[in-house]
């Protein structure tokens, strides 16, 4: 990738800066129901159909973790109750950043734009955001996109709202599926995988690979 300077750096939220505890929820919930391999499944069931939720049309995300819990319930047999789904989506704005985030961004907003687009909801993200210990250029959700990531229209969005294009930007994320197989269909060149070990490398979408955050600034020589 070189020395790339983009006029912003991009970032996903959940998961690749914010430690997205869903599996953590899960198992608080419904630990007691369920053994080690059953509980296991049970949780990729629930992370399975949360991206099968935002593939279809938007929705709140306060439905989209109601549809995808009540869907796993129902595959792993066991009951489902709504106070449940909402407990987990009430949970999100407690989450606070992996380790290694505040100082790694703190480092690269002194020198370059940082803009999140999340998967989430405008009353929602603040309080992630608030946690991170950086300044952030914008924040873009998919409620004001009307969708979610990896729709392209949440990436266009962000787009038309900075008056830039996919040649100006290096995108950040820990997610092929959300982010970086859209971001390398839409023609953006610079992107960086954060290897958060819950997706295995996947080379042919050309990105530079790095372990946490702290390492994001030397991507740009910083």
């Amino acid at each position: 990738m070189g020395r790339f300077r983009p006029k912003y750096v991009t970032f996903d939220c959940h998961g690749t800066l914010i430690n997205f505890q869903m599996a953590e929820a899960a198992r608080d919930l419904f630990g007691h129901l369920l053994d080690r391999p059953r509980l296991d499944e049970f949780i990729r069931n629930f992370q399975a159909y949360r991206i099968d939720e935002v593939l279809q049309d938007w929705k709140p995300y306060a439905d989209v973790v109601h549809n995808a819990l009540e869907r796993a319930c129902r595959r792993n047999n066991i009951p489902f109750r709504a106070g449940e789904a909402e407990t987990i989506y009430n949970r999100i704005p407690t989450w606070g950043p992996h380790p290694d985030v505040p100082d790694g961004l703190a480092q690269l907003a002194r020198e370059i734009p940082l803009v999140i687009l999340s998967n989430s909801m405008k009353v929602q993200i603040p309080s992630n955001v608030a946690k991170l210990g950086a300044p952030f250029h914008a924040v873009y959700t998919a409620e004001e996109a009307g969708a979610y990531k990896p729709h392209f229209k949440a990436f266009e969005y962000m787009f038309d709202m900075l008056g830039c294009g996919p040649e100006d930007v290096t995108h950040v994320s820990s997610s092929f599926r959300h982010d970086l197989m859209s971001a390398y269909d839409l023609g953006i060149k610079s992107k960086v995988w954060v290897n958060r070990r819950h997706e295995p490398a996947n080379p042919y979408y050309e990105y530079a690979e790095i372990g946490d955050v702290t390492l994001l600034p030397g991507v740009f020589g910083l």
